[in-house]
This record gives structure tokens, sequence and C-alpha cells, in this order.
């Protein structure tokens, strides 16, 4: 009997542990609490809204604001929380919050009214180059009609795909209906689309319209137009008629008016036009290609230099490979890539080299004009390299301003203009200058009958490539007057002898 007494004694020991371990498993977990507060009013005038819905989520309490825009939720749960504020004529708005353990979380909401939302906005239309357009330069203004929108700031993304290359241009404009592009191809076709974005919905695209530039033209001449401050070389061409009246035909801008770029000379070997740049205070020889692409810089260390920017020359080399020109009273060859520069050349007196000339048939003989710091006391010469020897004087001893000189293909005429007035002043104004032909067989000068007038000058004459024309600026000879480019024929039987070409135009090339 003891033994089963003390058997059942265990048997209740063991279950009350058990028990007891049971109930410590079950212990309840305990949960964490704080508040929430936050106030609501209207974006427009900053007064509070009464009755605005709040509710969260996930799910707590739905309280509603009090008339000050107030609100509280006591006694929610350590969370996060998205806030909704809801009310009529209002946007919802959202808020995230979190609550931590016996603390007061806020929040503030600014409820837009719903007529006040962006609106999406209207596709934009593109206006111009209308749908298809042909022969556009290589500068377009894009424009298209502004969009309906109420939103303060749009944005128009515009994109432009070169229909050969594949190449894609992308600009972003705002609250704007235009856009320029340069640089483009020429001869190519282009796909264009404007797209637009408030900042809110998603962007709107336009149609997709299509442009073509022109193809480069043949233009045989070359000349400058003043645009603004800086000179900006274009080519023209002429048309034959009967009368002498077509001018300014067919003109193609090669330099941007953004800088100044001058004295064009083209190499129909190179196929290339070499020209002059303002870089800083200096003035640089460049290159680019016939259509104004490709624009390099020759010259670095060594600018062009010498009396009066206008009046600074320079000249290729008859095969295009490598070009003339001068710094003060030296004469340098460099390559078109910039490299290779060398002196060739020191004036004896210290003169400034302002022009030279290289005869097409014999490299050796080079065309100097030489002037003293105030562009007087001029001496046009020839000159033999390869013995750095003057073999004709062509013109020296005489007051006044002289320029524009050539040599012709063969070494057997030298062109120039020359100031008959002789006047020499401080400002170097010109009152009569006239054109020249010095035939160096004969050491004779005529002056062409080019039907100029009292008041007029005719400068930077040159030879036409068969040499049976001159081309020359012809200008009145008071300040800032206006000049235009003419032609002149030396056919003495041609009664038409002299033609207008360009007006507003200068510093004439033709090759």
């Amino acid at each position: 009997m003891k033994t089963q007494s003390l058997i059942k004694r265990l048997l209740s020991s063991i279950v009350i542990v058990l028990l007891l371990v049971s109930c410590s498993e079950d212990t309840i977990e305990e949960e964490f609490f704080g508040s929430l507060r936050g106030t609501v009013i209207s974006s427009i005038d900053g007064e509070p809204l009464e009755d605005v819905t709040i509710t969260t989520t996930p799910s707590t309490t739905t309280v509603f604001t009090d008339a000050q825009g107030n609100f509280s939720i006591p006694n929610i749960s350590v969370d996060n929380y998205s806030v909704a504020a809801n009310f009529t004529g209002f946007d919802t708005a959202f808020e995230g919050v979190e609550i931590f353990d016996n603390q007061e979380s806020v929040v503030a909401f600014e409820l837009l009214p719903t007529d006040l939302s962006l609106e999406v906005p209207t596709a934009p239309v593109l206006l111009f180059p209308e749908d298809g357009a042909n022969d556009l330069e290589s500068e377009v203004v894009l424009e298209w009609e502004t969009v309906t929108s109420n939103a303060e700031i749009l944005t128009y993304d515009i994109e432009i795909r070169n229909s050969f290359t594949n190449e894609i241009r992308n600009f972003s404009v705002e609250n704007d209906s235009t856009l320029t592009v340069s640089d483009l191809d020429l001869g190519a076709t282009y796909f264009w689309q404007v797209s637009v974005s408030d900042g809110e919905n998603d962007p709107v695209l336009s149609l997709i319209r299509e442009f073509s530039t022109l193809s480069f033209p043949s233009n045989p001449f070359l000349f400058v137009k003043q645009e603004g401050t800086n000179s900006v070389i274009f080519s023209g061409s002429s048309v034959t008629d009967t009368d002498g009246t077509s001018v300014d035909e067919n003109l193609f801008q090669l330099t941007t008016s953004s800088t100044n770029s001058f004295r064009p000379r083209r190499n129909s070997i190179a196929q290339k036009i070499a020209f002059l740049r303002s870089v800083g205070g200096d003035t640089h020889l460049f290159t680019m290609d016939l259509t104004g692409e490709n624009v390099q810089q020759v010259t670095q260390n060594i600018p062009v230099a010498g009396f009066r920017q206008d009046q600074l020359d320079f000249a290729w080399g008859p095969n295009g490979d490598y070009l003339l020109y001068t710094s003060f009273n030296v004469l340098y060859r460099i390559n078109p890539d910039g490299t290779g520069n060398m002196a060739l050349y020191t004036t004896s007196d210290n003169s400034f080299i302002s022009e030279i000339d290289i005869q097409e048939f014999n490299e050796d003989l080079i065309l100097i004009k030489t002037n003293n710091t105030q562009g007087y006391d001029v001496r046009i010469y020839t000159l033999r390299l390869s013995t750095g020897e003057e073999e004709t004087i062509i013109l020296e001893g005489l007051s006044g301003a002289v320029g524009g000189v050539e040599i012709s293909a063969n070494g057997d005429q030298v062109l120039y203009s020359r100031d008959t007035s002789e006047s020499q002043n401080t400002e170097y104004r010109l009152f009569s200058s006239r054109l020249f032909v010095y035939d160096i067989v004969d050491d004779t000068t005529t002056e062409l009958a080019t039907n100029v007038i009292v008041g007029e000058n005719d400068l930077d004459p040159s030879f036409s490539p068969s040499e049976g024309f001159i081309i020359f600026t012809r200008t009145l000879n008071n300040t800032d007057a206006i000049p235009s480019v003419f032609t002149f024929s030396l056919d003495a039987g041609n009664a038409n002898t002299t033609d207008q070409l360009f007006t507003e135009a200068s510093m004439p090339d033709w090759n």
C-alpha cells in the first residue's frame, strides 16, 4: 500500500510541473501604442478645412477634422501608416507616418482643389518647317504651336533624326515654342517630333514631320557679309543675263555669325576654303570644307598679324598642300593641318608684310606687298624664295594706300588697287582707289576702266580662273559705307564691262 501511495504522489507532482510549464508558454505578447495628430488646410489660401475624412492604411479609427482643421487618433498601434485626407472638391492627399511607442506623431496636409489639378496637355502641332519642306539651309528654326495647359511650366523635348546616318539629336526647352538647330548636314532628310510634359501627366507626343536640307551648291564665288559686329563668309553664283541686273544669286552661308570670319580663299585641288578668324585678341588661319563643315584652326603659336586686321591676307600653295601667311615682318609657311610651321623670309627694313601671292606655275616666285606701321610707304615686288632676292619691283615711292595684290598664272601680270588721291591720314581713309594691271614684260602700268565714279573706291581685285574677268569690291569713300561685289570684263569688245554680283558684300574670291 505504501508503494501505491508513493506512486500516486509522484504522478501528481509530474502533472503539476507540466501544468506550470504549459502556463509559462502561453503568456500573452505585450502590444505598444502611440498617437497621431495633424492638420489639414487649403493650398490656395492656407485656411483650415473642417470635416475632412482621415483614414489610415493599415486601417485604424476613421476621424474628421474640426473647425481648425485639426484631427487626432489616440492609441494607434506602433507601425508604419499611409494617412489619407479626403474632402469633397479637393484631390485626395496622402502622407506617410511612423507611430512610435508612447509618442505622438504629426502630419500636415495641403489639399489642392480638384479644378486646379493639371489637365493633360494637348499634343503639340508642328508648324515650321512644313512637312516635306525641301532645300532648307544647315540652320533651321523649328516652330510648333503652344499647347493648351494650366501648368506653370511646360517642358518641350525635341528629337531630330538624320534619316541617312540615323544620328539622333535631342533638345529640351521650357515654355517656348521655337528652337534653332545649327550644323545640319547638307542634302539630308530629317525627321522631327516634339513631346510636351507638365511634370505630372505622361508626356504627350506630336506627329512626326520631315524636312530636307539643300544639296551643297557649286557656287564659284566666295565673299564676306557683315552681320552685327562680325564678318560672315558666304558663297554665291551668278546668272547670265543681258542687262546685268541679276544679283545675290544662290547665297549660302558658310560660317556662323557668332564668330568674326573673313578673307576666304578656296583651293580647288585641296577642296578646302582657308580663311581668317578672330580668336581672342589675335587673328588665326583656319580651314573648312567647301560646305562650311569640319572647321579646323591651322595657326596656333604664331598668329596672322600686321597692319589692320582687314588688310591682312595669305595664299594657298598651288596644289593646296601648304599655306603662306605673314606675322608682321616675317613670311611663314604652314601645312593645312597646322604642322610644319617655318619662317621663310624676313623683310630687311622691318616693314610689315601685309599681302602675298604665289605664281601658279612657279612656286619659287612670290608676290609681296609691304608697308609701314601706318599702312603707307608701300612696296610691291616679286621675291625668289630660293635665293631670298627681290626680282621685280612693281611699285614703290608712291604715297597713299595700295592693296589687293595678285599675280597671274604665268607670272607676267600683277593686279592691284591704289588710292590715286595719294592721301595719307591717321584713319587710313581711301578717297579714290582704282584698279591697275602691271605688265612685267613691258614694265607698264594700266588703269582699268571699270566705270567707277568720283566718290567711289574699287578695292580687293583678283583674277577670274580664266583671267578674262576681274572680281572686286566697290564702295563709297565715306566712313561705314556699305560695299558691293562687282565683276569687270577684260574683253574690250564687251559693252557691258562691269556687273554687280552681290550687295552688302566684300573680300571676294573667285577660284
